[in-house]
């Protein structure tokens, strides 16, 4: 099968956040394995392996641009040599992040709206597009499974993601989708706890190119890119 590519953040490697968040996740993406899991105070009594079988896959990241095969006639070296060069020309900045629910999900995001943020995200989608191939029917129909807005399709159809630019959240995903709501409280009120020494500023200093050998694979993080602007 074809292997797939994303531009995303991801702390640095053995960094407090990412070190205590791939625990939890049970998978490291910059090693490439899985890691002994965590278990935060007051969920012991809950299936973790179930609870975090989504965002594992992917390891702890944020979107900027999403997962996509690599166009005809472009390659993964010149892909990490593009993204060298656009890393190479960004500030590093700042923003407080915090555990905190997105709909049924839960998840690292920021504390408040960021500029920075939102124009690294449109950044990474323009500039890399290149390298994108078009969706196949296959993915368009699973996108597509979501309600979308008209507005949002369009930009599937452009982008080959549906969420982007104005619809852009920033958010490193901490668990799957958890529908029962006292559950939810329940589980976000742990993990505010174990995560509170890496609530609160965070730096962001650098792009990495992830990489899913193919769809059953998970995503490890092929190269991190420092910001040196």
């Amino acid at each position: 099968m074809t292997a797939r590519y994303a531009i995303y953040y991801a702390p640095r490697a053995n960094s407090a956040l990412w070190d205590k968040a791939s625990a939890w996740l049970g998978y490291d993406a910059h090693a490439g394995k899985v890691v002994a899991r965590a278990s935060p105070a007051g969920l012991e009594d809950l299936d973790l392996d179930t609870l975090t079988e989504d965002p594992k896959g992917y390891g702890f990241h944020a979107t900027l641009k999403a997962p996509f095969e690599m166009a005809d006639r472009r390659s993964e070296a010149e892909l990490l040599d593009q993204v060298a060069l656009g890393a190479a020309r960004l500030p590093a900045f700042e923003v407080p992040i915090a555990p905190a629910a997105l709909g049924r999900f839960l998840a690292f995001q920021l504390q408040h709206p960021s500029p920075e943020m939102q124009a690294l995200h449109a950044l990474c989608v323009r500039d890399f597009d290149g390298f994108r191939a078009p969706p196949s029917d296959a993915d368009l129909a699973r996108r597509r499974k979501a309600p979308l807005t008209p507005e949002q399709d369009a930009r599937l159809v452009a982008w080959g993601y549906p969420y982007v630019f104005e619809d852009f959240r920033f958010h490193m995903t901490l668990t799957g989708a958890i529908r029962d709501e006292a559950l939810r409280a329940r589980v976000l009120a742990a993990l505010k706890d174990h995560f509170v020494a890496e609530t609160g500023p965070h730096l962001f200093d650098g792009l990495s190119v992830f990489k899913q050998d193919d769809r059953e694979a998970p995503f490890r993080i092929l190269q991190r890119f420092d910001f040196s602007a």
